[in-house]
């Protein structure tokens, strides 16, 4: 039979505005208007209403921003699976491995329809971050592998993505579908770019250097601002703009005033005008992008799709498509490497126009085309389930076992997040939950 309806899930989506809530924006939007019917599933928000072509079911959600950035949902809470199962879908495809794939676990019991886990960032490093305990960190990564393992088939948006869930432990196949961008081919117009330049005090004389994402540090964003430190004190004039928020902005706007640094850097905050964002792509020389954290640097194609090349760490899954000094120019992952470019090409506008002319051919791939793959690919998914092995009861688990786990899961986090907030003495109620 053909594919009609698609549940996406995932446990972000806006009002929360990060690289995978855009991803399932964009899937929804093209699904709903050229293939089929869309369905999003996601936490719930307090006060926020759904406006778009496609719908969206939210469920109970617990509010874990100081641990994570966003809340956390609780598939338990979900009363009527019925509103699910009413719907015909015929793919769970599913972009969050935690309680976004428990739900859909819980659904494909229900419904009895496969699930694509669809991999876009590196978990682990959030993981680590979010708990200090090593024990812990090594028990939720081993849950997390396990969650994954559990999908009838595995996306990843990089080589790089599925080498990372190799080394956490993941044993299984996977294929490579990598997102698009949902901006056209081509600069803005000088107008729109001149507007900008005048807004946020530009000199039209300074190379103009750029950062899109959250502010985080392990974004790379402490080896852009040690380079622009060496930067300066040699002699250098230049502008740098940091676009988006994020739990380390306080700190970072510090260390940048530690620096002195403060006139050449400018915060913008989070840009959700995506015509306005594509303006500051155009406006850039260059696109600063020292990560090694993500798998797929979407930001990196937003800034090739405006004519801006990009500088890379070498070897890390941004740099995966790129080739070294025609469309992108790659660093070691140090800010010696950084300056050392900086100082080089900075300021040889002719060679950075050229280097984003090249990026924009090169390296350009549109949410339309992004979408058409994953569409043909839902099919094949949908053949393969259909002539699938009789079920194994260790890889189809029973609907009760499953709200269970969901329960566990969100009984552990919700002890993390109050051990965040100083309830120490919880710590032996969270390991005993979770061991």
């Amino acid at each position: 039979m053909p594919i009609k309806n698609i549940c996406l899930l995932n446990d972000s989506f806006p009002p929360v505005i990060d690289g995978v809530a855009n991803a399932v924006f964009n899937y929804a939007s093209i699904i709903e208007e050229k293939y089929g019917h869309a369905i999003v599933s996601t936490p719930a928000y307090p006060g926020v209403k759904d406006d778009y072509p496609f719908e969206v079911i939210r469920y109970a959600s617990l509010d874990t921003t100081a641990l994570a950035g966003y809340r956390f949902g609780i598939p338990l809470s979900i009363p009527h699976l019925s509103e699910y199962a009413g719907k015909n879908i015929d793919i769970l495809h599913c972009h969050c491995p935690v309680s976004s794939m428990v739900l859909a676990r819980t659904l494909r019991d229900e419904i009895d329809k496969p699930i694509i886990l669809h991999y876009h960032t590196k978990f682990d490093i959030d993981i680590r971050r979010a708990v200090n305990a090593r024990i812990l960190q090594d028990l939720a990564i081993n849950k997390l592998v396990e969650n994954i393992s559990y999908a009838d088939e595995v996306w990843v948006v990089s080589e790089g993505a599925g080498e990372n869930l190799h080394k956490l432990g993941y044993q299984g196949d996977y294929v490579v579908m990598r997102n698009g961008v949902d901006f056209e081919k081509g600069r803005s117009a000088a107008e729109r770019t001149e507007k900008l330049r005048r807004e946020y005090a530009v000199p039209e004389e300074r190379p103009v250097y750029l950062f899109v994402g959250r502010l985080m540090w392990y974004k790379g964003i402490r080896i852009i601002l040690d380079a622009l430190k060496k930067l300066k004190d040699s002699g250098e004039e230049f502008s740098m703009l940091l676009v988006g928020d994020g739990m380390d902005r306080k700190d970072i706007e510090k260390y940048v005033q530690e620096l002195g640094l403060q006139e050449e850097c400018c915060f913008t905050g989070a840009i959700r005008d995506r015509e306005t964002l594509k303006d500051l792509y155009s406006l850039a020389d260059l696109f600063l992008f020292p990560s090694t954290f993500d798998t797929n640097g979407i930001v990196v194609s937003e800034a090739a799709s405006s004519g801006t090349a990009s500088v890379l760490i070498k070897g890390s899954c941004a740099a995966e498509e790129v080739t070294d000094g025609r469309n992108a120019f790659l660093i070691e992952e140090n800010s010696a490497s950084l300056f050392r470019m900086l100082k080089n090409i900075g300021s040889n506008r002719d060679l950075l126009r050229t280097a984003g002319e090249n990026a924009m051919n090169d390296l350009y791939l549109s949410w339309d085309e992004s979408v058409a793959r994953a569409w043909k690919r839902y099919a094949i998914v949908s053949e393969n389930y259909s002539y699938r092995l009789p079920e194994n009861p260790e890889y189809r688990k029973p609907s009760e076992n499953m709200l269970t786990a969901a329960a566990e899961l969100a009984n552990g986090l919700d002890q993390a997040r109050k051990l965040v907030n100083g309830v120490e003495n919880r710590i032996g109620d969270f390991l005993d939950r979770w061991l």
